[in-house]
């Protein structure tokens, strides 16, 4: 029974940082359900109210390597209750906010709180469970994290309409600024290696290390060509294409846009056991999903009479959906490839792959809808889309790159006599020159 102790606090460690994940995605998606009532209440109009969504974004992608940094030298257990009480009050200055300038400043603040949640959890992760139990927990804590994502839907609407804005933000944010207690009292750090703690290097020379592994750089892209999809289909563009570039109605839209989700809570175990028990897989399973991703678009944007069934419109979005827990793979190779000492730097490099892809893409499909807009039978729509799929042919192409320069750095460490964390079965198209794993 002693030797369980460990690993029976290292789960009550993971709850409590989940939860606290689990309130980021909630109030990261806050205001999808209240746009109506934004309208209103700061009185601005479509293009300045999706100013909140960009700002957020931006923020979280901007902040994924300052955050693994911040992790790295103080701890997870620090910066998830810095990040609870950033979120809690984002939310409750958004409660009283009554100028646009007031509301984009509380939604800066939120998005910086949720920012520094998701590596924080990882590096917790990658320190307390073990390298074969790493893929199920990260995919496991994604899948519930996502859960977060459907409070924000109905829950939140018939708040909203019971309570009215202030109060609902106010007891969200109250809730959450209470939830920093725990975090601060149940996470805990995992001692370091020798115990001693390891002195930091200069912050670029961290970065520098974390970016020249070759597992990184994969990792990088791997994330952005895995996540951006549903990530702007679900903050903008998802709902606005399914019923003006689709044609389906707007009630079953609302429906088709929850696989986006679904597909998260139902995916992240299942890819998670599945990339934990084979590893040597995991690429594998990138690449089978990123042609199945291509695929999907293929079938909707080139529909030859009308508009696709909505079963095939389903099934599509639900392949998206399924890009989430594909790119916690990228999390497994930032385990893998990296010390710990240097896994949050590498988490935060890998995390702002995914995300500065969705940001870029939420902009230029605007952009292109913006030239194409006037075209006939949702065609301007269907233009528009080509900047995802651009976004999709440029991180699988680089993806390929950085996999068989991963490759070639574990082949050639195999070949010294070193451990590797995946043994390879060499191939023909596999790099022969071992010297080039890492070019300048």
């Amino acid at each position: 029974m002693a030797a369980d102790r460990p690993e029976s606090r290292a789960w009550w460690i993971w709850s409590a940082a989940v939860i606290a994940y689990l309130a980021a995605v909630f109030h990261r998606g806050s205001l999808g359900v209240a746009g109506t009532q934004a309208l209103d209440r700061f009185d601005v109009g479509p293009a300045a109210l999706s100013a909140f969504t960009v700002l957020q974004v931006g923020i979280y992608a901007g902040m994924q390597i300052p955050t693994g940094l911040l992790v790295d030298r103080f701890g997870s257990r620090r910066v998830i209750t810095v990040a609870v009480v950033l979120l809690g009050t984002g939310q409750v200055l958004f409660a009283v906010a009554d100028t646009y300038a007031m509301g984009l400043a509380a939604r800066a603040v939120l998005g910086l709180g949720d920012a520094l949640i998701w590596v924080s959890i990882l590096r917790l992760v990658a320190s307390h469970f073990s390298a074969r139990r790493y893929a199920l927990v990260a995919t496991v804590s994604s899948a519930l994290g996502a859960l977060g994502g459907v409070a924000a839907t109905f829950p939140l609407a018939m708040a909203l309409q019971n309570l009215g804005w202030t109060a609902t933000f106010l007891l969200v944010g109250a809730l959450t600024l209470g939830y920093a207690a725990v975090t601060g009292t149940v996470v805990r750090d995992a001692a370091p290696a020798g115990g001693q703690p390891r002195r930091s290097a200069p912050v670029l020379q961290q970065v520098r290390n974390a970016w020249s592994v070759p597992g990184t750089r994969l990792a990088f892209w791997t994330h952005f060509c895995t996540l951006f999809a549903s990530g702007a289909l679900t903050l903008l563009w998802g709902f606005p294409y399914l019923v003006n570039g689709l044609g389906v109605p707007a009630s079953t839209a609302s429906v088709v846009l929850s696989l986006l989700i679904i597909g998260q809570v139902v995916g992240g175990p299942v890819v998670g056991a599945l990339i934990g028990r084979r590893p040597e897989c995991r690429m594998w399973i990138v690449m089978g999903y990123l042609v199945v991703n291509a695929l999907s678009w293929a079938v909707l944007l080139a529909w030859p009479q009308g508009h696709p069934p909505i079963a095939v419109i389903a099934a599509a979005f639900f392949v998206f959906a399924l890009g989430g827990p594909v790119s916690s793979v990228a999390m497994v190779l930032v385990r893998d490839f990296n010390p710990v000492h240097q896994a949050g730097t590498a988490t935060g490099l890998a995390n702002a792959g995914g995300h500065s892809a969705t940001a870029l893409g939420v902009l230029c499909v605007g952009l292109v809808l913006d030239l194409a807009q006037g075209m006939p039978n949702g065609a301007d729509y269907r233009v528009a889309m080509l900047a995802l799929v651009g976004l999709l042919l440029l991180g699988a192409s680089r993806t390929v790159v950085w996999w068989r320069r991963a490759r070639a750095e574990v082949f050639a460490a195999e070949a010294r006599g070193e451990g590797v964390p995946v043994v390879l079965t060499r191939h023909r198209w596999d790099l022969r020159i071992q010297r080039q794993a890492v070019p300048a």
